[in-house]
Order: structure tokens, then sequence, then C-alpha cells
């Protein structure tokens, strides 16, 4: 016990620090008028900043921007992720060297990542479409407000891929072997391995990948921040930006601390429904 306590006591205090006691004055905050600077006075104004954000047409706007994104952002990484994790755990030879390439850019730091795939799109994809000729595909997609969120969703896509991959290769070799033998014998092809047993045994993994890749693709910002600002015209500007502006850009402290504790139940709320909704489609092996 005493050597339990040793151990989480330092990191439950952190937490405490970091998260709880912030999360608690967030809440306290968004009960005021405030512009966050410590010598202006507090002003209490009661849920009027709750009230006041049904009329905010710009954070509706992130908000559906932000649902848009997610949805394609969570479809586009596990699709990629499990199509890599699939094949680097067949019999490919450079199955090492594309699982370590495919990782990579998960360890690369959100706002270094957006700055280099600014240039991608400004530069090199400019390059290529005067060199090939197909200028309607290849241009600065971070310009043009139609383009510009799925650029964030590419990028988001390249970085996150490669960590979902891996959480799929752990749940595809935790697979029991005589499994698949017996499908093999019993005739089953390829679809109706992955069908039949393999996607079905890998619902933990979708669970956990779901949850990962909905709950950063809600909480985005630096990739957000680096690779388009929330441009043009505010067509890229996700929930986490909003909030931000909000309480950095205008001043409205108190305002932005009500804007974030509604993002963060709604993360709560979905990631918590999906979890329950796969968790109840796992099989026992």
């Amino acid at each position: 016990m005493a050597w339990y306590i040793l151990f989480t006591a330092p990191l439950l205090l952190i937490f405490i620090t970091v998260v709880i006691i912030p999360f608690l004055m967030g809440i306290y905050y968004s009960f005021f008028q405030w512009d966050g600077i410590g010598a202006n006075p507090k002003v209490f104004v009661g849920l009027d900043n709750f009230i006041h954000l049904f009329g905010d047409t710009r954070f509706f706007k992130s908000a559906w921007i932000t649902t848009l994104f997610t949805i394609l952002a969570v479809i586009s990484v596990n699709l990629v992720g499990l199509t890599f994790a699939l094949l680097v755990t067949s019999k490919l030879r450079t199955a090492n060297a594309a699982r370590t390439m495919v990782f990579m850019p998960y360890l690369i730091g959100g706002l270094i990542l957006g700055y280099i795939w600014q240039f991608v799109f400004s530069d090199v994809f400019k390059l290529i479409g005067v060199v090939t000729g197909l200028e309607d595909v290849f241009f600065n997609w971070l310009m043009d407000p139609s383009y510009a969120l799925y650029a964030l969703v590419f990028v988001f896509t390249w970085q996150m891929a490669g960590y979902v991959m891996i959480i799929y290769i752990a749940g595809i070799q935790g697979i029991p072997n005589d499994v698949i033998e017996a499908s093999e014998i019993d005739g089953a092809n390829r679809w109706q391995k992955l069908r039949n047993i393999i996607f079905p045994l890998l619902m933990p993994a979708f669970t956990i990948s779901l949850f990962l890749t909905l709950s950063s693709a809600f909480k985005i910002y630096d990739v957000n921040l680096s690779l388009t600002g929330g441009g043009p015209a505010n067509s890229t500007e996700m929930f986490a930006m909003n909030i931000y502006n909000e309480i950095f850009g205008y001043g409205n402290y108190g305002f932005g601390q009500a804007k974030a504790i509604i993002f963060f139940f709604i993360v709560a709320a979905i990631t918590l429904t999906q979890v329950y909704i796969t968790k109840k489609r796992e099989v026992e092996m």
C-alpha cells in the first residue's frame, strides 16, 4: 500500500493541479463577465454567458466545421490506419520499414507539422500543378475555403494514421492463429475472414482507436493554428480555436470559459456514447 501511494501520489497531485483545479476555475469564471486581466473587476452575470451562446453564429459555424472535420478525419484515419495494419501484418518483405515510415509523422509536433504542410500546399502543390498541367487539383488548397478543410483532414490523417495503425497491429496479432487456420480449412476466402473473424475480434482495437481519433479531432488546435490559422474567412476555425480567440483575441474571458464548458460536455457525451456502443459489440476470444 505504501509503494502504491508513493508512485501514484505525485501523478495524482499533478493531475489535480493541472486538470481538476483549472477545470473548476473555468466553471467559476463562466458565470462572470471579465476580460481576464486581474486588475479589472469581475461582474457576476449568472447564466447570461451560456444564454448568449445561442446567439453566437460564429460559435455555431465553428461547431459545424468541427463536426464535419471530425467525421471526415475519423473515417480517413481509421481506414488508412487499418489498411496499413493489415498490410504490415501480412507476408510483406518491407513490413518493418513500412511500419516505421507510417508511424514517423506522429512523432512530429503538431505546430511543426502544420508549417511543413503549409509549405507543401503553397509551393510544392503549385509547382506540381504547373509541371503536370493538373492545376485544378494541385493548387494551394489553403487559400480556397472549399478545400482548406480537406487540407486539414489530409494532414491530420497523415499524422494520426501511424499511431492508429500500431493499435490495430496489436489487435491483429492478438487474434489466435488457430481461429484463422480453422476458417481457412473451412474454405473461407480473404474477405470472409476479414468480415466474420478479424473485424469482430478487432472491436477492442476499434473502441480505442475511435475514442482517440474522435477526441483528438474535436480538440485539434496546434495543426489548425499553424496550417490555416482558422482561415480563409474563418472557414477552418475549429472549436478550440474559436474558444482561444474569444478569450485571448477578444478579451471575453467569461464568455470563452462558458464555450469551453459546453465544448467539454459535447466531447464527453459523444466519446462516451461511442465507447458504450463499440464496447457492446466486442467479442470475447
